[in-house]
């Protein structure tokens, strides 16, 4: 280490020193430390009067109540919040959040899939799912978040503007993208009235479990407001490799596998109405395997994959702060290129690749779901709610034996619910 180095070093431990010390001197008579405990919790009383009959809900239990038998009757909680925020200094806070949210794919109520935040008795098992400290304008206008974090996908934006995650989450929410995850962020915007914003994140993509630590996830989002913030347009990228080999020889082909989404969203909001359209394009390069016999010689393909989803919803007041009302429509096609899977001369079969079970090429959907929001009290609502999930075959009829489901409508599962949602120690996310 030359003697450059050693004074550069020396420098910046300065800065940061006298930073620290007069951060430390400024807040000393003024600042106490404080913390906020709070929860939130939302649950049904549902009825199933529709059920696919072919027990499709294919997606990674995007829908969740797929494969529960019709006329099925029960009080479920669907999410138990408890979470703990502390301003360490002016410039320094924590989060911690703890979360139970139950997952009944597949299978009927008390039939949970290992999957699900419930234990062997079917009790709810809580685990940890935001865990972060936050340094406040590390950069003029923009802070840093290191830990367990939301990721630039939802909350700031899309999730908060549609106000109904007791309802349902946001279509890429239910179609994969993580809205959550342990790495590191920049979070800012660029004008002092904070109009036009970013985050920036780099994660494990692995949420709450641990990293194989082989790729890192990559998310972007840069967002701005108009009209005096009534108006927002937001844009949002990420890129992660799933798999990535290299030719071991000449006679062994290379398999690369990733994934990009790029999502744009634009919402009108005001205290008294909202209406916003959410959509994504999800490429996932060489996710399909694909066997065909050409010329008599087995042959192996990688097909790329894109999904397209839409969801177009509208919020509102009907009646001061008591009454609401919500209604919303998502269009959900993961086939797009299927016909570059079917058009391979004399298929004879093919599979999702296997380190990727998010889509299912073959099979999309449409959710449909509305209902009356009752607010007798701040923080508590109470929601009598349809919601409906359609399956359709996105390959052509002469290739039905790819698909022993069938082709055209595959099902329909329809939900009748009455939804409880409470909020307790912060803002109610849905009282505007």
């Amino acid at each position: 280490m030359n003697w450059k180095t050693i004074f550069l070093f020396l420098a910046i431990l300065g800065v940061i020193t006298f930073k620290i010390q007069a951060q430390t001197q400024d807040s000393a008579t003024t600042f106490k430390p404080h913390g906020n405990l709070w929860g939130l919790t939302f649950g049904d009383y549902a009825f199933k009067g529709n059920a696919d009959s072919v027990n499709n809900g294919l997606g990674r239990g995007a829908n969740q109540y797929s494969k529960m038998p019709i006329n099925s009757k029960f009080f479920q909680f669907r999410r138990v919040y408890l979470g703990y925020n502390y301003d360490i200094t002016p410039r320094l806070s924590a989060e911690i959040l703890l979360a139970a949210e139950d997952d009944y794919y597949p299978g009927s109520v008390g039939n949970q899939s290992a999957t699900g935040d419930v234990l062997a008795n079917n009790k709810f098992a809580p685990y940890l799912k935001l865990a972060n400290v936050r340094w406040k304008n590390i950069f003029k206008g923009t802070d840093l978040v290191m830990g367990e974090m939301y990721t630039p996908a939802f909350p700031l934006l899309t999730e908060v503007v549609w106000g109904y995650r007791s309802i349902e989450r946001t279509v890429a929410d239910m179609r994969g993208t993580p809205s959550f995850d342990q790495g590191v962020s920049v979070q800012g915007h660029f004008d002092k009235n904070a109009n036009f914003g970013y985050d920036l994140m780099v994660g494990n993509g692995a949420g709450a479990r641990a990293s194989s630590g082989m790729f890192p996830w990559y998310y972007g989002d840069v967002w701005a407001k108009f009209l005096n913030k009534h108006l927002i347009i937001d844009l949002y990228q990420d890129y992660t490799k799933i798999d990535w080999t290299i030719a071991v020889d000449t006679n062994t082909n290379a398999y690369h596998h990733d994934r990009n989404m790029t999502k744009i969203f634009v919402a009108y909001t005001t205290p008294r109405f909202t209406v916003g359209v959410e959509a994504f394009q999800n490429t996932l390069m060489g996710d399909v395997t694909a066997y065909a016999i050409v010329n008599g010689i087995n042959k192996t393909y990688y097909r790329t994959t894109a999904i397209t989803a839409y969801s177009i919803y509208v919020r509102g007041r009907i009646y001061k702060d008591v009454l609401g009302f919500f209604a919303r429509y998502d269009n959900y096609n993961p086939g797009n290129k299927i016909s570059e899977v079917t058009s391979i001369p004399k298929i004879i079969s093919y599979n999702q690749a296997v380190n990727n079970t998010t889509y299912d090429p073959t099979t999309k959907e449409q959710l449909v779901t509305f209902g009356i929001d009752y607010t007798p009290f701040p923080n508590l609502h109470l929601m009598p709610n349809f919601y409906m999930n359609t399956y359709q075959s996105t390959l052509p009829s002469k290739y039905y034996f790819l698909n022993p489901n069938g082709s055209g409508v595959l099902g329909t599962d329809v939900v009748y619910r009455l939804t409880l949602y409470f909020v307790f120690g912060k803002k109610d996310a849905v009282s505007y």
